[in-house]
């Protein structure tokens, strides 16, 4: 085990290393920068202000010495400071962290609170009524996009309701109340989307899983169907469903960045859109090394969590 996780911490520092090339590359390569999205505000500047503004955001180096300049930094722990407002990217990603851990944490729990149950019902109640309608929640999970739920989401509350949720980060130890009107709708949208792939995946492996032998076995016993299920049949189903989950947090990162601009949430997502359009490189290097991070974090510990759920799984 300890081999396994060793070799995959090493194959996570070259992954993340070939982000930050690659993302310091292509923001380079896109049209403009900074300096004549600033122009837009400035208004028109002789060349020799443009130059020297480029000279003190370091933007007039060579590609090599900007790259090598900013990866040195960030391998003390320093990820720069903004080209666009001046403050400390780091400084920056902690504040808007909490509000985007808040929604993800939420939406994964809302999936996994509808994914696995209703799953489970559709595979043990199978072409029933129930079973019908769990895999038209999957199909309409898997239909309806982020952006137009939470613009229909949006619509209804406002034109037929007369109500939107407070506007402005509220933590929830300030307000709980006001916290969680903010986050219930947005994370309620994202635990939707994500509930769908992994509910069809939960069927699909419970059903195969109730075939097995061992599991006529336990009838045969006389167990409790709740015993069979549970103590017998779900844990051993839920292998493929953990790899789902994995793989789904790329869309969860997704879609935070969808709900936090409809929501009006300050969060990651909303701050690296923002760094595109402003062309604040530094800003978005940070976020998309930060988001990397957890992609290649979330990916290792759905493979250690195999392990758990199989004890016959053992990593060399």
């Amino acid at each position: 085990m300890q081999a396994y996780i060793i070799r995959r911490l090493l194959l996570a520092i070259f992954v993340l290393w070939g982000v930050t090339l690659l993302v310091f590359s292509i923001m380079r390569l896109v049209p403009g920068d900074v300096v004549m999205m600033r122009l837009g505000e400035m208004g028109t500047i002789a060349p020799e202000q443009l130059a020297k503004l480029r000279a003190d955001l370091g933007l007039d180096k060579p590609f090599h010495e900007q790259y090598i300049t900013w990866i040195s930094g960030v391998v003390r722990g320093d990820l720069g400071d903004s080209l666009w407002t001046g403050t400390s990217v780091r400084n920056e990603l902690a504040k808007r962290i909490p509000v985007s851990a808040e929604l993800a944490a939420m939406a994964i729990v809302l999936a996994l609170s509808i994914a696995i149950p209703v799953g489970v019902i559709s595979a043990i109640r199978q072409d029933t009524v129930l079973d019908y309608v769990g895999r038209l929640l999957a199909i309409s999970g898997l239909s309806l996009p982020d952006f137009w739920l939470g613009t229909v989401m949006v619509m209804t509350l406002s034109l037929w309701f007369r109500w939107l949720p407070p506007i402005g980060y509220v933590p929830f130890f300030t307000d709980p109340l006001a916290n969680l009107q903010q986050f219930a709708f947005p994370a309620l949208i994202l635990g939707f989307r994500l509930s769908a792939t992994s509910m069809r995946m939960t069927r699909s492996t419970m059903l195969e899983v109730l075939r097995q032998d061992y599991i006529r076995t336990a009838w045969s016993k006389g167990l409790k169907e709740r015993a069979v299920i549970y103590r017998h049949a779900l844990k051993n189903a839920m292998i493929p469903v953990i790899t789902i989950i994995g793989t789904q947090f790329s869309v969860l990162l997704g879609g935070t960045v969808i709900m936090e601009t409809i929501f009006v949430l300050p969060g990651v997502g909303r701050l690296t859109l923002d760094s595109i359009f402003n062309r604040d490189y530094t800003q978005l290097q940070g976020n998309v090394l930060f988001l990397a991070g957890i992609m290649v974090t979330a990916n290792l510990l759905v493979d250690l969590s195999y392990a758990w759920f199989d004890p016959r799984i053992r990593y060399q």
